[in-house]
């Protein structure tokens, strides 16, 4: 009942956005009555494509329910760039205005340039839709950043932690995808291998197939696994059985000592931040991930789905967290409110004595898209800090 409400109110608010943008564009741009109204008819397939997509995995016959998840995400992708430059274009207009009012003020542009920009806003979000789906379906790229660890032992140093995060397999990314992102972590000879949740949107059946590649991750210590909110939104307990079964080691608020070469380190994952609201026994505990671990290694490792759980993570005692979620904003305007939720939304970040690295992801999550946020397989090297002088 909860969920209908939520989603009664967000298509009320979709649909309202939808005659912001025809309001505002619809009467200003260069062209005769009868492309108004196919302008406006493809406004009104939008509202109605949009919780389509939204919906489309209900739908239990493939591959019309895959098909129609695509129709639906590429136009929520591409209605939240046309709003984006909508709400530019009226900003623009407003500047102008207030400019041409003032004394000895620039003269408004020319008499046509409302109906030039109101048909620049659809072709450029036309352009940005294609770019953004370029830059979500390429082959996530391999990003390496040194972590400085200090009092790091001999034999870690220079230690390979192979990260991969938010993946989101189900109904546009499928096994081609997945077997790409294995093909490329598995290149980069990693001694432990860290995937920090969201890797599905879908249940066991429906996703098994696609989600068996992930079964041919090697690293030297093996593969590591925390959940994500998402695991929690398809089915969390029959996952974690599932990933077992693919060979991954998952951590459930505990720790692993791993031995590399003779040195120790402490290998430990919550679940996630919000695991607690859907399962009191899955409640995020980064204490009692630590509890009972030796006292004497000094690098210690949390997976931790949430950049938020870094408070609670340096409260306890970690190194390092290695984090997702964010996605990086994946795509305008998300990337000024993820700020709001998140302490930290991409990258490395240090908090007391914690450091936090958030990746952008390795997959995407609804509209098949990314703009100024590319995904990433992350290489992480820890490397022996210096001692101050």
């Amino acid at each position: 009942m909860l969920r209908s409400a939520f989603f009664i109110r967000l298509i009320s608010i979709v649909i309202l956005l939808h005659v912001y943008i025809g309001l505002r564009l619809i009467p200003a741009l260069p062209f005769g009555t009868p492309c108004k109204w196919l302008a406006a008819l493809l406004l009104l397939a939008s509202v109605l494509l949009i919780p389509l997509g939204m919906t489309a995995r209900n739908i239990k016959k493939q591959p019309l329910s895959d098909r129609l998840a695509w129709v639906g995400l590429l136009t929520m992708g591409f209605f939240s760039s046309l709003l984006v430059l909508t709400a530019l274009r009226d900003l623009l207009l407003l500047l102008l205005h207030v400019v041409n009012g003032l004394p000895g003020g620039a003269t408004m542009p020319k008499a046509d340039f409302p109906a030039i920009s109101a048909l620049f806003v659809p072709l450029l979000a036309i352009l940005l839709t294609l770019l953004g789906v370029y830059n979500a379906r390429r082959n996530a790229p391999v990003k390496i950043i040194d972590i400085p660890i200090a009092g790091l032992a001999a034999a870690l140093n220079g230690f390979r932690i192979v990260q991969i995060s938010d993946i989101h397999v189900g109904p546009t990314i499928k096994r081609d995808y997945v077997e790409k992102i294995v093909s490329t972590v598995n290149g980069l000879n990693a001694d432990l291998i860290a995937v920090t949740g969201d890797v599905v949107d879908g249940s066991v059946p429906q996703l098994e197939a696609d989600t068996q590649p992930l079964s041919g991750l090697s690293a030297r210590h093996g593969t590591f696994f925390v959940t994500g909110n998402h695991e929690y939104y398809a089915g969390a307990d029959t996952w974690i059985v599932e990933f077992r079964r693919l060979g991954f080691k998952v951590l459930m608020n505990e720790h692993v000592v791993v031995d590399h070469d003779g040195a120790r380190a402490i290998v430990a994952g919550v679940t996630d931040y919000s695991g607690g609201s859907f399962d009191p026994a899955h409640a995020s505990d980064p204490e009692k991930a630590m509890r009972g671990a030796p006292s004497d290694i000094l690098f210690r490792l949390l997976l931790a789905h949430q950049p938020r759980t870094a408070l609670a993570a340096s409260e306890a005692g970690f190194t390092l967290q290695l984090s997702g979620h964010t996605h990086g904003g994946q795509f305008l305007p998300w990337q000024f409110f993820i700020r709001l939720q998140q302490p930290f939304v991409h990258g490395l970040a240090k908090l007391n004595d914690l450091w936090v690295y958030t990746s952008r992801g390795t997959g995407y999550w609804g509209p098949p898209i990314r703009l100024a946020a590319p995904s990433e397989v992350t290489l992480l090297r820890l490397v022996a800090q210096p001692p101050a002088v």
